[in-house]
């Protein structure tokens, strides 16, 4: 008989290296012994959650497999006429980096003088047109297989907004992945909101709440430590934003951890404190050096470069860490958290 467990999905945001995302859930759901409880999902990992919950809701765990396909592919022939390709000595030698298109340089260039107000007044967003061609949102709102809790940033409060699947909207999941310098402010209710990755990239704090799975798997995407000291302007723009946007999975992780120290040492009752598993799914050896400018490549052969990248990564977490899944975390939080007080 197989052995199921429960478990909930934390997905970071990341732009076109969400397919490495996309890689590690095809893997999990093919695998089949992983129940998936719930989801909190920023950015690409707000769009990689909706397309789970909506196939699943459809046909079960193949139908998320094909969803998730089906997005990314949609994703990729979006962006065939944009000017923000590799050149072709890029192509030629195999790097899947942006930094010599003239495009993207373009792009950045006029996005640090204009605002997408001026740029864009017409607010056109393909992203949403995607999504909303792939994703029927009703079927997600009236679906109680998968929780679903995707995060926004406050543009007034500069709070994080977490929406939950019933009453999840395309607009909330454009809100979670609006890039201020790229995108106008999305308006739910009267409320602007910008990227989650700000405030909740992705937000853990949901999973405590309820009757939810004391398990949470971490899909890392944006690297936490980056050895060395960036010297060139975008260099250091990429390591400042590396920084913000894991942030607030920092302080959520260094919480959870200050919580099992407590309860370890008994100051705290674990029938009213819960000791929270943590695992995180990440391959930062081929995810760093890629650069920041390749999150913008939409390539389909890319993507699918990510997307196997990420099964081969959850392969062999499944089967390092498969077998702690429900008793203890496969993540040492206190040597994470060894140099930095409570």
């Amino acid at each position: 008989m197989t052995d199921h467990k429960k478990i909930n999905l934390a997905l970071q945001g990341g732009g076109a290296h969400g397919a490495f995302t996309w890689g590690v859930l095809d893997r999990i759901l093919e695998d089949g012994r992983l129940e998936v409880d719930a989801i909190s999902g920023t950015s690409a990992g707000a769009m990689n959650a909706v397309a789970f919950a909506a196939g699943f809701a459809e046909a079960g765990a193949q139908g998320a497999r094909d969803k998730l396909a089906e997005f990314w592919r949609a994703m990729s022939n979006a962006a065939k006429s944009s000017p923000i390709r590799r050149t072709p000595l890029d192509v030629w030698m195999g790097n899947w980096s942006l930094d010599q298109s003239w495009g993207y340089h373009a792009m950045d260039a006029m996005s640090r003088v204009f605002s997408p107000y001026q740029l864009n007044p017409l607010n056109m967003n393909p992203l949403k047109d995607v999504l909303e061609s792939c994703i029927d949102f009703s079927v997600i709102q009236h679906a109680d297989s998968i929780k679903l809790y995707i995060s926004a940033t406050n543009v007034e409060t500069g709070k994080v907004k977490v929406f939950d699947s019933h009453t999840l909207t395309s607009d909330m999941v454009m809100a979670s992945a609006c890039l201020p310098m790229v995108y106008q402010a999305v308006q739910i209710d009267g409320v602007p909101y910008w990227d989650g990755g700000y405030m909740g990239n992705p937000s853990l704090f949901p999973f405590r709440s309820g009757d939810s799975c004391a398990d949470i798997a971490v899909v890392q995407i944006n690297p936490i430590e980056r050895k060395g000291t960036p010297s060139t302007s975008h260099e250091i723009q990429n390591r400042i934003n590396e920084i913000a946007f894991n942030s607030s999975l920092l302080k959520e992780l260094r919480a959870i951890n200050f919580v099992t120290r407590l309860i370890d040492e008994g100051k705290l009752d674990e029938s009213n404190y819960r000791r929270e598993n943590i695992h995180i799914i990440e391959n930062q050896e081929e995810l760093m050096p890629l650069g920041a400018s390749s999150k913008m490549n939409a390539e389909w052969a890319f993507l699918t470069h990510l997307r196997d990248l990420g099964m081969q990564t959850a392969q062999r977490w499944l089967e390092q860490n498969y077998a702690d899944v429900g008793k203890r975390s496969t993540v040492d939080l206190r040597a994470m958290f060894m140099d930095t007080g409570p």
